[in-house]
């Protein structure tokens, strides 16, 4: 009887390992992705501001170089989702090609004031020279009403990050930022803590 019952509970301690390595590893990739996330954050901030500071002191009205923002209409659905993230960088109009997806201020009556971001299929001159953009959602049966003039563009999609809008809705309620951030912050520090008491208490042992 005493053999069955450590057997059975070298198998519980096992499983109870495999479950916390498991938890311990989950829990280093979420704040690994947010620490990545953060930095990420970061170098655009850092270079959206030397860029701001260059564009006032030589007197240039010039978009951002870089922008994000979260996709909330279904406009380019399957190419970008609804709550995805993009990451836009400014570029010059005439280095926009067909096919490019922009970001740019909607000049229609019901998106007017709008930032709209949608493929461009089309490339036109107006009489003073500068350049039209016509412009249409992958998702939409027809193309935009108006053309997009090379003034209103603040960019060109680089990347986009899937789902990312979901996430930052979770973790701005308290339950998601307690859920993500706060128990594996404090799961690791104890366990960090935890580990740092065993070898100590080890190399006491030895020692006696």
């Amino acid at each position: 009887m005493k053999e069955y019952f450590d057997t059975n509970h070298d198998d519980v301690v096992s499983l109870l390992e495999i479950v916390q390595f498991f938890f311990h590893f989950i829990t280093k990739v979420v704040l690994y992705v947010i620490l990545i996330l953060l930095v990420l954050i970061f170098l655009l901030f850092f270079f959206y501001f030397i860029d701001l500071l260059y564009n006032i002191s030589s007197g240039e009205n010039k978009p951002p170089l870089f922008d994000a923002y979260i996709i909330v209409s279904p406009s380019m659905v399957p190419t970008i989702n609804v709550e995805d993230a993009i990451i836009i960088q400014r570029i010059e109009p005439e280095n926009i090609k067909q096919g490019d997806i922009i970001s740019f201020l909607a000049t229609e009556s019901y998106y007017k004031g709008k930032v709209i971001t949608h493929r461009v299929i089309g490339i036109e001159k107006s009489s003073d020279g500068s350049l039209l953009f016509r412009t249409k959602g992958d998702h939409n049966n027809v193309a935009d009403s108006s053309l997009v003039n090379e003034k209103d563009i603040y960019g060109k999609v680089i990347f986009r990050i899937p789902m990312l809008g979901y996430i930052r809705h979770f973790l701005s309620t308290y339950f998601g930022w307690i859920l993500c951030i706060v128990i594996p912050f404090l799961y690791l520090i104890l366990s960090e803590v935890v580990r740092v008491r065993r070898m100590i208490s080890n190399k006491d042992k030895r020692k006696a």
